[in-house]
């Protein structure tokens, strides 16, 4: 039995992303319906907003579902309460200690997953008490580690040191993806970039159709002394760019970077301005289409991927 299948509950061991302001109730409950792990993305939400996204995604799915919740963000103590008295049963935390509330919400009965961007973290994640880690690479659209570290490389590394379940991240929109990084010893993938090309993710169409258009080398890994973020490049990147030519200090980048910038971008479809969180796989998104179908077609192209390996020393 596959150790995420097992874990969660699920068809296929696939997990959709957290992804600020595009992993609402809809995407969520379509990714389980059809046989994955949705999640709802509660960074981009107030509580109540998020409340109201667990009681929706609740009536759209009977499978299970999870929320994720970036620990850098405020009401935290509100959010983990929230999750609770709704009943949910899958967390995925990311962007800060494991430790503060781990062993607080398996105490409620919930499944808790640490997403991290290194070794060193994810060693941390599980001594944590952690059910599980997201590793997640370089790739990665969104938040990102500052080692630069690639799916390929960060994989068997992390596998080689835990004994949890190990979930993939960072570049993986395919069957072909997801069967390599499974081979390396991945037990499940976490799919973000994708899927916000998605009929049902909440981003705005503006955004998604800038995804599907991207192409190699439209992305980049920025902003480093604040929190690293990979994004499409636009005006907003290119004056970031500009501003690092003066060497700017902490205090200047931030002015820069202002308040709601992703949510001006990936919600409200401002292609100058907003800032466009997308992963390098971007360039191999060519088209917006159903959540199922996405599934499906991973699916479909992680089988065929497999019996053509096994033909391979015939």
């Amino acid at each position: 039995m596959n150790k995420i299948k097992e874990l969660f509950g699920v068809q296929y061991p696939i997990i959709q992303g957290g992804m600020i302001w595009a992993s609402g109730w809809r995407l969520a409950s379509a990714v389980s319906n059809a046989g994955g792990l949705g999640l709802i993305g509660s960074g981009s939400m107030y509580p109540d907003i998020l409340r109201e996204h667990i009681q929706k995604c609740k009536k759209a799915t009977d499978k299970p579902f999870g929320v994720n919740i970036p620990m850098l963000y405020p009401n935290l103590d509100e959010i983990i309460q929230i999750i609770i008295e709704e009943g949910v049963k899958i967390v995925f935390t990311s962007a800060g200690n494991p430790k503060m509330y781990t062993q607080y919400l398996k105490d409620h009965g919930i499944t808790v997953v640490h997403v991290v961007s290194s070794l060193k973290f994810a060693l941390k994640a599980q001594e944590a008490g952690v059910n599980a880690v997201v590793a997640e690479g370089f790739e990665a659209g969104g938040h990102n580690g500052r080692d630069e570290t690639t799916t390929l490389a960060l994989i068997p590394m992390v596998k080689e040191k835990i004994t949890i379940p190990l979930i993939a991240a960072g570049g993986i929109a395919t069957g072909a993806a997801m069967y390599a990084v499974m081979s390396l010893g991945a037990d499940g993938v976490q799919v973000g970039s994708r899927f916000v090309a998605s009929e049902e993710a909440s981003s705005h169409i503006d955004f998604k159709q800038m995804v599907v258009d991207a192409k190699e080398g439209d992305t980049h890994l920025t902003l480093k002394e604040l929190a690293p973020v990979r994004m499409l490049k636009n005006k907003f990147y290119n004056d970031v760019k500009e501003l690092y030519t003066k060497g700017p200090s902490v205090d200047e980048l931030k002015m820069l970077l202002g308040r709601a910038r992703a949510k001006r971008g990936m919600f409200e479809g401002d292609l100058e301005e907003g800032e466009l969180e997308i992963g390098q796989v971007s360039g191999l998104i060519h088209d917006i289409k159903p959540a199922a179908m996405i599934i499906t077609h991973m699916i479909e192209e992680f089988k065929a991927c497999k019996k053509r390996m096994e033909q391979v020393f015939l």
